[in-house]
Formats: structure tokens, C-alpha cells, sequence
């Protein structure tokens, strides 16, 4: 877990909201980022909203964002999210389409977020490219611009074009970006923070959910699980598998070990609550599953590179 990673500097990312953007989407894109930040306990993210003009922006039901900056005064930077959703067609004027080009040379990757991809389009930044939208209106997508190769996809990724279908798939692409930029474990961690992927057995079987949500299953069971950890085989178990089998659908999906990613969700805790918390050591140890403050140490210390101690220092 320590890696080169931690020091490098956040992305940068603007949020482009047009007036009847939903709330919906504008959290799940933007809580993902907040939640990656929060466990990593850095600024992996860091996110401005932007308006056409500098005036308040209203969403769909009726709560206003005041923009930070103007999208023509923004300086750029790795990621623009393009959020009209509600009344996109509208907001198709010769201006905000020349803005939206200008931007595409200053952001590395512009994403259309819900029905962000007909202003894309529009703008000529999908030509020749696979994209999709939310699926009402992909029909009409594909039939006003028939230069973009259109896909029911949930999510699309074309090199420096992404799209995606509506609020919900929004969620989904921001693990997906947070696992391609900081491993599998932060995305994990995330979608868990957020119920995300969690499966009833009494609802479903599990030996029918896909590898992800499995997977997803598992950790939501480990984090339920820190002070007194579970057994990996109890852990397959309860998800209808066995050690074997869980063992490989974490191989495949996250490259480590149940175990692995056990031991990396329980330091990750044992460092918040050092960060953040007047508990003694050993207290901490207690709650994170360890026999006893030096053995929690000792972990913490092949984790990230230091004692939980200076964590502490900087508590006073």
C-alpha cells in the first residue's frame, strides 16, 4: 500500500452543470471522489463546478450551485464531467458548443455525464468515436449524429471521450476511474463505504452474481467484520463458495488475496482512528482485530511506511 502513489499531486477536475441538471447525478459522480479522498485521507481528487456564466445553476429540483468559475476562465486540467441532463437541448447554442471545444484542449478527458454526450456530439468531440447516453434518448443520439458510433452500453471509454448512461452508471464509472488510477482496493473500499454491490442470500443466490458484485460482497462481509475478523472460509461460505473459489474471483477481479485485502481494510481503519481519534494503541489494536498494540504496529508500519504514532503526533 505504500507507493509512489501518495505523493503524487490530485487530479483536477471540472464539474460543468447547466441549468435542470439532476442531483442525482451530480452526487453519484461527485461522492465517489469525496469518498476516495476520505480513506485515502489525501486530496486524490480535487473538483471545481463550473457554469457557462457565473450565475447560480438550479438543478432539476430546485437546489442552486454557484459556480466557481466560468468554464472560458478555467485553466483546464484532467477531467471535465458535462452535466446538463433535463432540457440538454436547449443548452445546444453556437457559444456553449465553441466553449465545450475550447475546453477539450485544455482537459486531458471530457466525459458526458446522463445526456452530456448530445452536447459532445454536438460539439463535434464524439465524431468517429463509440459513445452512449442515457437510454431514452439514444435512438435520437443516433439518428442526429450518425458520425458517433452509438452503444447501449452503461458506460463507454474512447481514449480521451467518455460517456455514460444516467446516474446510476455515473456511480459505476467513477469506481471504474478510481480503480484505473489507484488500484482496485480504493474502488473496493468506495463502493463499499456506499452499500454499493452489497447482495441478500436470502434474496438472490450468489453463485449467480457476477464476479464484481461477488467480490463486493465479500468486502462489504469484511468491513462488517474488523474487530473480529473472519476466517476466510467462513467468509466463502456465507457467499455460497468455496475458499478456493473466492480466492480465485479475488484474484481475477482485484489481483490480491481475500486475506490481502482483509489485512489492507483493517490498517486502513487502525489509521483512520489513529488520525482522528484520542484512542490509546491498544485500543485501536483491539478494535482493528490485532492481538495487541506492537503486532498492529508492526503491520502499520510495512503498510505505509511509519508507526501509527506519527499519525498521532499530528492529532496534538
Amino acid at each position: 500500500m505504500h507507493n509512489s502513489q501518495e505523493t503524487s499531486p490530485p487530479r483536477r477536475i471540472g464539474v460543468l452543470l447547466f441549468p435542470s441538471f439532476s442531483n442525482h447525478c451530480l452526487a453519484n459522480a461527485v461522492e465517489p471522489l469525496r469518498g476516495a479522498n476520505t480513506l485515502s485521507r489525501r486530496t486524490l481528487y480535487d473538483w471545481q463546478f463550473l457554469g457557462v456564466d457565473a450565475a447560480g445553476i438550479a438543478s432539476s429540483s430546485g437546489l442552486t450551485v454557484q459556480p466557481q468559475a466560468r468554464l472560458m476562465d478555467h485553466p483546464g486540467g484532467d477531467v471535465l464531467l458535462v452535466m446538463p441532463s433535463y432540457d440538454f437541448q436547449r443548452h445546444a447554442t453556437p457559444g456553449v458548443l465553441r466553449a465545450l471545444s475550447a475546453a477539450a484542449g485544455r482537459f486531458h478527458t471530457v466525459v458526458g455525464l446522463d445526456t452530456g454526450s448530445w452536447l459532445m456530439a454536438a460539439a463535434g468531440l464524439l465524431d468517429g468515436r463509440r459513445a452512449t447516453i442515457h437510454w431514452d434518448e439514444m435512438d435520437r443520439l443516433a439518428e442526429r449524429f450518425p458520425q458517433v458510433n452509438i452503444t447501449p452500453d452503461r458506460f463507454v471509454i474512447d481514449g480521451d471521450r467518455i460517456t455514460c448512461g444516467g446516474a446510476t452508471t455515473a456511480f459505476e464509472l467513477m469506481l471504474h476511474l478510481i480503480e484505473r488510477d489507484h488500484g482496485a482496493l480504493l474502488r473496493l473500499e468506495v463502493a463499499a463505504l456506499f452499500m454499493h454491490g452489497e447482495a441478500d442470500p436470502h434474496a438472490e443466490p450468489m453463485a449467480r452474481l457476477s464476479r464484481d458484485r461477488l467480490v463486493q460482497a465479500a468486502v462489504s462481509i469484511m468491513r462488517r467484520n474488523i474487530e473480529v475478523p473472519l476466517p476466510v472460509g467462513e467468509i466463502a461460505r456465507r457467499l455460497g463458495l468455496s475458499q478456493r473459489a473466492l480466492e480465485a474471483q479475488f484474484a481475477a477481479k482485484a489481483a490480491m488475496t481475500p486475506r490481502a485485502v482483509y489485512t489492507a481494510l483493517r490498517l486502513r481503519q487502525a489509521r483512520l482512528l489513529a488520525g482522528r481519534s484520542t484512542m490509546s494503541m491498544a485500543e485501536i489494536a483491539t478494535r482493528c482485530g490485532y492481538a495487541d498494540a506492537s503486532a498492529m504496529t508492526r503491520a502499520f508500519r510495512r503498510a505505509f511506511g511509519h508507526p501509527p504514532s506519527v499519525l498521532r503526533r499530528q492529532l496534538l
